[in-house]
């Protein structure tokens, strides 16, 4: 006997707070986002503006729909079209990041163990990556080739080779360009014809955290970012800014664990659940991931930090 299909409730994405922000703002926003928010979030890149109405699209039938229909029962429904844009529509990038979960722990990762590293920068340099976003590609082979190197002096066999996942977030808990990167990391290398692995020893983070500001040194030197003197001024600083934290190595066995990591290190840049819309004074109230603090944001400033975290 089969059992009864469940019902379909189709989202309602009018009513969030988040879509009723940005509908009331947007417009407004467009006009005077270079002479207002430019300096702060960076230059207006224009396919965000295709983004940001086709998320005003998103989840509404009058935009076009699939019919959808049970073989077996005949039952059906109308499925509305969706604006597969990521980051900017939470919906669409949800489905995202849960495809990509799955896709990671079923395709690509072997049942080895792993940890999960994050390279972050110091405020003062975090200005040329917001102007240029080339640089973030550059920022992640900085962090992949320091760990690279750490991971392989630690592992006592020849040629290993270890194996990662990498993925930049330009967000903090609240507002603010904070460019940073996640990895997912083999913990060790692979080695030999066979494919062979060694788990990797204790690691010594204050070494990885050296070579990580060595090279981002010498890759902004090299662009024309930063000068000598500019070097030498950071190296003098009690605490370079520079940080590096890895987390518990995760089991094999631990597919949940796993999961869960490689959804966290694509998320959105912030969750609808804990953001409130004042339509009256125009600001947005968000709460903390710990719910200790909030802070409350005029709507379009609000508006002007979501496409400074697109990449």
């Amino acid at each position: 006997m089969s059992l009864p299909a469940a019902i379909y409730r189709p989202r309602n994405p009018q009513d969030s707070d988040y879509y009723r922000c940005v509908e009331d703002h947007f417009e407004t926003f467009l006009q005077i986002y270079d002479d207002h928010y430019s300096r702060q979030y960076g230059f207006w890149r224009p396919y965000l503006e295709n983004v940001i109405y086709r998320y005003l699209d998103c989840g509404d039938p009058h935009n076009g729909f699939a019919r959808v229909k049970c073989k077996d029962c005949g039952h059906e429904y109308l499925l509305a079209f969706s604006c597969k844009r990521r980051h900017f529509c939470p919906s669409c990038h949800q489905k995202r990041v849960v495809e990509f979960g799955e896709w990671l722990c079923t395709d690509v990762l072997k049942k080895i163990p792993r940890r999960h590293f994050v390279f972050s920068i110091p405020k003062i340099l975090r200005r040329y990556f917001l102007y240029d976003r080339k640089l973030l590609t550059d920022l992640s082979r900085c962090a992949w080739e320091s760990l690279k190197i750490f991971i392989q002096e630690a592992v006592p066999e020849k040629n290993p080779i270890p194996g990662a996942v990498i993925a930049i977030q330009t967000f903090g808990d609240f507002l603010g360009f904070n460019p940073h990167c996640h990895i997912l990391v083999t913990d060790g290398c692979f080695y030999g014809d066979n494919g062979m692995f060694r788990v990797a020893p204790p690691l010594g983070l204050k070494k990885l955290e050296a070579i990580f500001r060595h090279k981002v040194f010498k890759m902004l030197l090299a662009k024309g970012k930063i000068t000598a003197e500019m070097i030498r001024m950071l190296l003098s600083w009690r605490h370079s800014g520079f940080n590096v934290f890895y987390g518990s190595r995760i089991s094999p066995r631990d597919e949940t664990a796993m999961e869960n990591l490689a959804r966290y290190i694509i998320r959105a840049s912030f969750s609808q659940e804990r953001m409130t819309y004042l339509d009256q004074e125009a600001t947005v109230v968000y709460k903390a991931k710990d719910g200790k603090d909030t802070k409350v944001f005029p709507a379009m400033e609000w508006l002007a930090d979501r496409p400074s975290c697109h990449g």
